[in-house]
């Protein structure tokens, strides 16, 4: 099994989650993020004064699948999330050991 972690733009996040749907991946967790890349914020001027914004909203979606799904999954958020301009995200693919489902003690990939 593998996790998937992708920081994407706001915007973004119900593309992915139709694209990851089309799949058939329905689980998934998506946090309210705030990171800086190469993008290194942006100047904003509020109220006369200007100040420096270094941290830019991003959204987080984790999602653990089979490992036959990872390509797949990847490819469909890259579709999904890329805008072609710089802060478009990243994915990161980490190995899950093991997955239990609490409700039914089911393990495995059938935990997923």
């Amino acid at each position: 099994m593998k996790k998937i972690e992708a920081i994407i733009k706001p915007f973004k996040l119900t593309e992915v989650k139709d694209a990851l749907n089309e799949l058939g991946i329905q689980g998934l967790t998506v946090s309210e993020v705030k990171g800086f890349g190469r993008q290194k914020g942006h100047t904003e001027i509020y109220r006369g004064s200007e100040y420096t914004v270094d941290f830019l909203p991003k959204i987080k979606i984790e999602t653990v699948v089979a490992d036959a799904l990872k390509d797949a999954a990847v490819a469909a958020i890259i579709k999904a999330a890329k805008t072609g301009k710089i802060g478009d995200g990243k994915i990161f693919v980490s190995t899950v050991e093991e997955a239990i489902r609490i409700r039914t003690d089911e393990k495995g990939e059938s935990a997923i």
